[in-house]
């Protein structure tokens, strides 16, 4: 991010898209061992896992299913999806730290590295958990009332109405929708606020929410489209690859099944990178300095360095 963080806040959303993806250029060896050893992994789990667990749900939904099997295989269907959730957990934060730190350190021109990098994740790992589980809170919430919501309103109409109950539940999924778009933008925001400025958890979800305050539209625009294109991928990579042995060869779906993962790997890539540049958006937006050489010295106290008093006023509003 070569521009004054003035010029920051007029920055379009394909602007944002321009920026996030020349950011690699600059530490082309860093990145290429994170995406390695972290964003392919994490891509690779959230398409692989159903190879694994559609073999079982189809045994499970044979009527020729042996009962006494049947035990066994909701045991290991739980306990493959148990693993999986915790990978993809572990990996998603993991890969959320390596990268919004990795664009800091470019950004305030300190040394980038991969050790360097793995070296501060276990310090950042801690906060960005922390900050999960206030999320997961509000999402467990939102989700119980929702779904409290549609139970009442399949009660309290008149169900012999299809029309007026085909339309009262439209409208309840979209509002959901919409709500959920702005909690994972919430999330992610909360995400680099939590590796960037000295708080954490539900003080990271209100300084997200201030920041997103004027750019509301914007982060629900790339958030959606992230997920619209997330989708896609998952779509047709269980088609090809998970259900398609009858009309697809063994090599077709390899092929298609590696491409998917790969371009999945970039979707991933590019997603982490726009929620950095995001972040700095919003900061120019609300005319939110940023000291570079305290925020230089916030990120060295991730490595055990020595970090100066004045790092704890670092994101201090300036007016520019």
């Amino acid at each position: 991010m070569d521009l004054a963080p003035e010029e920051l806040q007029f920055l379009s959303i394909p602007d944002i898209l321009r920026e996030s993806i020349s950011i690699p250029k600059r530490s082309p060896k860093t990145f290429y061992l994170v995406t390695l050893t972290l964003i392919f992994p994490l891509s690779f789990a959230i398409l692989a896992h159903s190879l694994f667990t559609h073999p079982l749900i189809s045994q499970l939904q044979s009527p020729f299913n042996d009962p006494s099997q049947t035990s066994h295989e909701w045991t290991l269907l739980l306990l493959i999806q148990f693993c999986y959730l915790l990978f993809l957990f572990a990996f998603s934060l993991l890969s959320t730290a390596a990268v919004v730190f990795t664009v800091a350190s470019l950004y305030t021109a300190k040394p980038v590295s991969f050790p360097s990098t793995l070296s501060a994740i276990p310090r950042v790992f801690r906060r960005l958990f922390l900050t999960f589980l206030w999320v997961s809170l509000l999402m467990v919430l939102y989700n119980s009332l929702i779904f409290l919501s549609l139970l009442l309103l399949v009660v309290a109409l008149d169900t012999q109405n299809s029309l007026l109950l085909f339309l009262a539940v439209f409208v309840l999924l979209a509002l959901f929708l919409v709500a959920h778009v702005y909690i994972t933008a919430l999330w992610h925001l909360a995400s680099v606020v939590s590796v960037l400025e000295p708080v954490y958890g539900l003080a990271a979800m209100r300084k997200s929410y201030e920041l997103l305050k004027g750019r509301t539209r914007y982060a629900a625009v790339l958030v959606a489209g992230y997920l619209v294109v997330c989708g896609l991928i998952s779509g047709v990579f269980s088609v090809v690859v998970v259900h398609g042995g009858d009309a697809y060869g063994v090599f077709a779906r390899i092929v298609v099944g590696g491409f998917l993962v790969g371009l999945l790997v970039v979707v991933n890539l590019v997603g982490l990178l726009v929620q950095s540049v995001f972040y700095y958006v919003c900061k120019s937006y609300h005319h939110q300095g940023i000291d570079k050489s305290a925020l230089h010295d916030h990120l060295g106290g991730y490595l055990g360095e020595y970090v100066p008093l004045k790092s704890s006023i670092q994101m201090e509003n300036l007016d520019v």
